[in-house]
């Protein structure tokens, strides 16, 4: 499979949650650290999501927001993923940030220029990774 997503985590389903319309489910990747998707029903129905199961989680870039401090703040994003800034790729109006999540897994984030400059965002730097469980498309193996 081919896809324009360029965060792709591979890894096992390791939770389903079923309410009456939505589902969430978790996807345990490398490094230790899930990836949570918000899915319907229906589609954990068609898909035959379950527990065990092998499965992709996909996240584009541009989903993602980058925080270096929360201040205390607890965040409703279900998806919060921390590590290190590994590469900054500055373009004319967005940058393209690595986060380095260990055991081989990183995320890419695209930011805006004024995000990058008022983060004060750096390579070596710890950064966490933010996006919301209805970001992922889930994919699995069938």
């Amino acid at each position: 499979m081919k896809t324009s997503a360029r965060n792709q985590y591979f890894g096992k389903i390791t939770a389903v949650n079923v309410g009456a319309v939505n589902a969430e489910v978790a996807v345990g990747v490398k490094g230790g650290q899930s990836i949570v998707a918000a899915i319907t029903k229906e589609s954990v129905e068609q898909l035959g999501v379950k527990v065990g199961g092998d499965a992709v989680a996909l996240v584009k870039a541009p989903q993602v927001i980058v925080v270096t401090d929360n201040a205390g703040y607890r965040l409703s994003a279900r998806n919060q993923l921390s590590g290190t800034v590994s590469r900054i790729h500055k373009g004319a109006v967005n940058s393209d940030v690595i986060i380095d999540l260990g055991g081989g897994e990183t995320v890419a984030a695209t930011i805006t220029n004024d995000s990058l400059e008022s983060l004060g965002l750096a390579e070596g730097q710890t950064a966490t990774a933010v996006f919301k469980a209805g970001s992922v498309i889930l994919g699995v193996a069938g």
